[in-house]
């Protein structure tokens, strides 16, 4: 049976290399080598695979069905690597970022404020975040991590969980007055809610012993929380939402609880990251720090109820 070898780093990269440019003369002048050199090096794998990777058309090379698929493998398997070499490495000068997904709202409510404590810790590491609002492939994103609310099932990732979330009506005191003790005067405004959470109201009034109060009301939904809070600050309506959210301003501007009233969201706040991220040295660090201010978070939350 004939033995495969494993192929050469100098191999591969010039594959990548030629195979995303669909030339060897713009692979050799990325890579720094001549185009001998990087013909030498795709005939060397072709005869190691027993597969053409290109076929020459004129004068330029195309690739094959196996040698396209090869490519996308090869890419992916480049950049895996530089990530581990970069994490690895960061673990020895005590650097390196993290590219983190972030729910616009916890980012700007929760994550963000607390932020210069992580950077205190540590100064040398840095926090790139960007904005998913569903799970996706890490496979498929630059992200390292991400913040998720809701269910913690990501594949091939680790989630863990942060807190969960109190969800509270609030609304302008010139619309409604003062905080109503009736559960019932609630449907004379229109009720405002985030589509991540379509359920809400319908829960808010089951535990308030109305559930089938909601075909009475009129409503108003909005995708992210930060619009939900900004919708009530304008007088659009009573909004419910995690009381985490309402930033401190909108208290002192106007908003009021609209009814005693608080219930527990279903779901909670996870950190997710994928299972073989765990030698990263940024990851490493925020994963500490963060679990560390959710218990500390879910403490004083408990205290104040």
């Amino acid at each position: 049976m004939r033995r495969i070898r494993t192929p050469s780093m100098a191999a591969l990269s010039a594959f990548e290399a030629a195979a995303r440019h669909e030339s060897f003369t713009l692979a050799a002048r990325e890579l720094s080598v001549t185009e001998s050199a990087i013909s030498r090096q795709i005939s060397l794998l072709e005869e190691n695979l027993n597969v053409s990777l290109f076929v020459r058309v004129k004068q330029k090379v195309v690739l094959t069905r196996p040698g396209r698929l090869y490519s996308e493998q090869v890419r992916d398997a480049l950049r895996a690597l530089e990530k581990h070499t970069l994490a690895v490495a960061a673990h020895g000068s005590g650097r390196g970022s993290l590219e983190l997904a972030v729910l616009p709202t916890f980012g700007m409510e929760w994550l963000i404020p607390r932020l210069p404590r992580f950077y205190e810790k540590y100064p040398a590491i840095r926090i790139n975040m960007g904005v998913r609002t569903s799970p996706f492939s890490f496979e498929e994103e630059h992200f390292d991590a991400a913040i998720h609310h809701g269910k913690p099932i990501w594949p091939h990732a680790t989630s863990e969980c942060l807190f969960g979330e109190t969800m509270v009506t609030v609304a302008r005191r010139d619309l409604i007055g003062r905080q109503r003790e009736r559960a019932a005067d609630l449907l004379r405004y229109p009720l405002l809610y985030s589509t991540t959470r379509p359920e809400s109201w319908k829960q808010w009034f089951a535990a308030a012993g109305m559930p089938d109060s909601l075909g009475q009301a009129q409503s108003a939904g909005f995708e992210l929380q930060a619009m939900v809070v900004r919708a009530a600050e304008s007088g659009l309506g009573i909004a419910l939402v995690p009381e985490f959210f309402v930033p401190r301003a909108a208290w002192r501007g106007g908003l009021i609880r609209a009814h005693p009233l608080a219930i527990p969201g279903e779901d909670s706040y996870h950190l997710v990251y994928p299972s073989n991220m765990r030698a990263s040295y940024p990851l490493e660090c925020f994963r500490e720090w963060i679990l560390e201010e959710a218990r500390r978070f879910a403490g004083q939350a408990g205290r104040a109820a």
